[in-house]
């Protein structure tokens, strides 16, 4: 067995062994490439962030300005639904609930969903109380270093597992939009991309909702 396949199925042992992986889900050392569309070009000079819907007031960031919001790092396993699942993963960007809490802008009372909205139209939606957990960050790096192109620069959406926090819930990656652009702040539910296309609205990992 090759070096680099014994010390996977090490890893994997361990993490089944410590309840972090899912069922249905093999652990890989690499970072696979999954997205709809083809990577899009990043203009700083042009590129901005909203957030917009049901909000009392619609706000918009550019790259400089994004850049000085305050920051946070996470640490997590996250869960492709195509059944790889990647454990520790660091994160580094801005936090949604923070921002919601520091008072860079307010959400009306009524909101229940939001609506990532990404380059090439693409779309994910989440619960309002989900993206408002610790574990959903708009990233910025990963590992320490700006995300890569392919992996969404120079924003996305991720979403996943903290281990030491078991009670949030944990839905598969794709809930986390790469080159994100804004957020629909929603009064009532609506479909995403692939959500539209037969995959699970919920999208729980515990429970290995992939496809309604």
């Amino acid at each position: 067995m090759p070096l680099f396949e014994s010390d996977r199925r090490k890893e994997e042992d361990r993490i089944r062994e410590e309840k972090r992986l899912p069922p249905g889900q093999s652990l890989t050392l690499k970072f696979p490439v999954l997205h709809y569309g083809p990577v899009p070009p990043f203009k700083p000079s042009t590129w901005d962030f909203r957030v917009w819907g049901a909000v009392e007031e619609e706000k918009s960031w550019n790259w400089n300005e994004f850049l000085a919001l305050p920051r946070t790092q996470i640490k997590m396993d996250i869960h492709c639904v195509t059944r790889w699942s990647k454990a520790d993963t660091l994160w580094e960007g801005v936090s949604l609930k923070a921002m919601v809490a520091a008072g860079f802008f307010k959400i009306k009372p009524n909101v229940t969903h939001v609506m990532q909205h990404a380059e090439h139209g693409y779309t994910t939606n989440l619960p309002l109380d989900v993206a408002l957990q610790d574990n959903f960050l708009m990233a910025t790096h990963f590992e320490g270093e700006p995300l890569s192109p392919d992996h969404g620069y120079p924003l996305r959406g991720v979403i996943g597992h903290i281990p030491a926090q078991d009670d949030l819930e944990s839905p598969y990656l794709w809930k986390g939009a790469k080159w994100l652009r804004s957020l629909e702040f929603m009064t009532a539910d609506r479909l995403g991309f692939w959500e539209k296309a037969g995959y699970h609205n919920r999208a729980d990992v515990w429970d290995e909702e992939r496809f309604r």
